[in-house]
């Protein structure tokens, strides 16, 4: 690839600041915006680290509350992140992008970057994850989520147990199709 070819390639991930009916939105290539709402995320999120904290198997619970990480990096983006105008760009890391979009979570997004390998190995199969290692990695995520719900100006309310357990079943009965 010519040198001209990779600085555009380059280009295209990089997030562009822009004025808009909502304020100052980030840009970002289309390929890195969610395709649900804010809303949608976050409760999604909460329903998976709640999940996350029903499992038994250390592994399990680590990879889902990773996902339910990128869930919350996925809501951020929604809300403060636009489609760039004229072209889709490359795939870039959700945590990448969430430190370019909301500078004041760029420790939350280089913390749970670094743990993403350990999430893949996991859901591989590989004993790379122990209790103690889900368990925290669970706690740091109903933190990660709080502070996301302040920084976006909305109230930070657990799911109730009930609402757990219907999304337990539904999630399972998914599984199963």
């Amino acid at each position: 690839m010519s040198q001209q070819a990779n600085d555009r390639y380059a280009a295209s991930a990089v997030p562009v600041l822009t004025r808009g009916r909502r304020g100052v939105r980030t840009s970002i290539p289309s390929v890195g915006l969610p395709r649900r709402s804010r809303d949608e995320l976050l409760m999604a999120a909460r329903h998976g680290l709640d999940e996350a904290s029903l499992v038994q198997v250390p592994a399990e619970r680590y990879a889902l509350a990773h996902l339910a990480a990128l869930r919350v990096a996925a809501a951020v983006l929604a809300d403060r992140a636009q489609a760039r105008p004229g072209h889709r760009g490359r795939p870039a890391s959700a945590w990448r992008l969430l430190a370019a979009v909301a500078p004041e979570l760029a420790e939350w997004a280089q913390f749970f970057a670094a743990g993403a390998a350990r999430r893949a190995a996991a859901e591989a199969g590989l004993p790379v994850v122990g209790t103690r290692d889900a368990d925290d990695l669970v706690r740091q995520v109903e933190i990660f989520l709080g502070v996301v719900e302040t920084t976006l100006g909305l109230p930070s309310q657990p799911v109730l147990p009930a609402m757990v357990a219907d999304f337990a079943r539904f999630s399972h009965d998914q599984r199963r199709r």
